[in-house]
């Protein structure tokens, strides 16, 4: 370990704005930690990533934006966070195996949220070790492990098509006479989306089978509307290879019925206030997205409102927890209908610790810093070391280097003296500590706290 020793020019640093915090100002003697806490998960772990898809952990980069919580009134909810620091080392490594049987691979001090607080994976109740650590029975909070992506085979992409177009686009053809002339016949192909995700979607999967659209602006912005995107042609056999992909198949597959989903939910679907609906006239339709439901062991009801047009509207049961799941199992388009934000985090799902056994080997391990202190790790919430970016502005790496290279403001009781005595000073609170440890192991050489304390 290193010591770095500054005369620094100031040491009570005001708190960032955005901080919800219930002080202004903090003193910090020390940049970087000798604790050398290390929160850390194998590298395949999935994190909910801010479009509502999952990513490995290895895989995430600085500045990517993902799903964290923060404590909100009385609950603890899911905001969008960006990830501030990336790294990995070798570590001891821990299964801890949970009753819906999600399994977490993680080092021995990574820290998951439960029922109870924060609990590292291993410790004990007595001795040196002594700290709250997991044990059977605890229950993690989140909504447990996420499901697999689904494949963009040909299949899904059919699928996909007969959801989308069949839901909200115009394929027709028309037939007129003209006077000394023979009959003319038009055809016509067109979907308008405010969400231009869903128009690439659905124009390159189009493509992929010899259909080329036209792309055009169809309304422009106005002040309480979206600009609107379409695709479209008039071409004949165009429309012919288009009517032949949107047909009910006689036995759909697996991936057929995944991307049909995605595709109608993408043309008629909404996420609000909690609630995943899909709304639609045709019977046909909405008899074809129960049965697709039912296929992947969504429980959901039909409600009718009530109106002249027979709408009938599907209701997706289950809460969060199988929106995410479907979100997930079909991978809609479009990212807005996706958004977890605001939503309490609850402890619903059988989460409950079965297991924490070593896996008897020094695996590569991965953690982020994250602007929220935590991530959303194979379903949980995950903590994370928040102080490590903080060693990025010196130059020096969140990892090894935040761990090793300690800075040490070692003017630190004699310049808080002068700040405190400045007429400007109003006396407010003082928070020790916030960034890092101040009694971490570089205090026993300098003893740089009971200068401050005194003052």
């Amino acid at each position: 370990m290193e010591f770095y020793e500054v005369t620094a020019r100031s040491v009570i640093n005001r708190v960032p704005g955005e901080s919800r915090v219930p002080f202004r100002w903090t003193i910090n003697p020390y940049r970087g930690c000798g604790h050398a806490c290390v929160y850390c998960m194998s590298g395949d772990t999935r994190i909910l990533t801010a479009d509502g898809r999952t990513k490995p952990l290895t895989e995430l980069r600085i500045g990517d934006r993902i799903y964290g919580t923060r404590r909100e009134d009385r609950y603890r909810r899911y905001v969008l966070t960006t990830v501030w620091a990336h790294w990995s080392t070798i570590r001891p490594a821990y299964r801890v195996l949970l009753e819906d049987g999600t399994e977490l691979v993680a080092g021995g001090d990574h820290r998951f949220l439960t029922d109870r607080g924060w609990k590292h994976v291993t410790g004990s109740q007595h001795g040196s070790s002594r700290r709250p650590h997991l044990t059977d029975g605890v229950k993690l909070l989140g909504i447990g492990q996420f499901a697999a992506h689904p494949a963009e085979t040909k299949d899904y992409r059919i699928g996909y098509l007969c959801g989308m177009i069949r839901g909200d686009a115009h394929l027709g053809a028309y037939s007129y006479e003209r006077r000394g002339r023979s009959n003319g016949a038009i055809y016509r192909f067109r979907l308008a989306l405010a969400d231009v995700e869903a128009i690439e979607r659905t124009e390159a999967y189009l493509a992929t089978f010899g259909v080329v659209t036209d792309r055009f602006g169809y309304s422009p912005e106005m002040p309480q509307r979206r600009a609107i995107t379409a695709i479209r042609t008039s071409r004949r056999a165009a429309f012919e290879r288009i009517t032949e992909l949107v047909g009910w198949p006689t036995a759909p597959s697996a991936d057929w019925a995944k991307g049909f989903l995605a595709g109608v939910f993408d043309a008629e679907g909404s996420c609000s206030r909690g609630v995943w609906r899909i709304s639609n006239t045709d019977p046909e339709i909405i008899e074809a997205i129960g049965l697709a439901l039912k296929r992947f062991g969504f429980r959901y009801v039909v409600e009718d409102p009530g109106r002249r047009n027979g709408i009938r509207v599907i209701r997706l049961l289950g809460g969060l927890a199988e929106r995410l799941r479907f979100f997930h199992t079909v991978d809609p388009a479009i990212v807005r209908k996706r958004a977890i934000s605001g939503t309490p985090i609850k402890a619903a799902a059988a989460l409950r610790v079965v297991s924490v056994e070593p896996t008897g080997f020094d695996l590569r391990l991965y953690d982020i810093t994250t602007g929220t202190g935590d991530f959303i790790a194979d379903g949980v919430v995950s903590h994370n070391c928040f102080a490590r970016k903080s060693h990025t502005y010196l130059d020096l790496d969140a990892g090894h280097d935040f761990d090793s290279r300690i800075i040490v403001k070692v003017n630190a009781p004699e310049l808080l003296r002068r700040e405190l005595a400045r007429p400007t000073w109003s006396g407010e609170h003082i928070a020790m500590g916030t960034n890092t440890d101040p009694y971490q192991r570089a205090e026993g050489r300098y003893r740089l706290m009971p200068g401050i304390i005194e003052e």
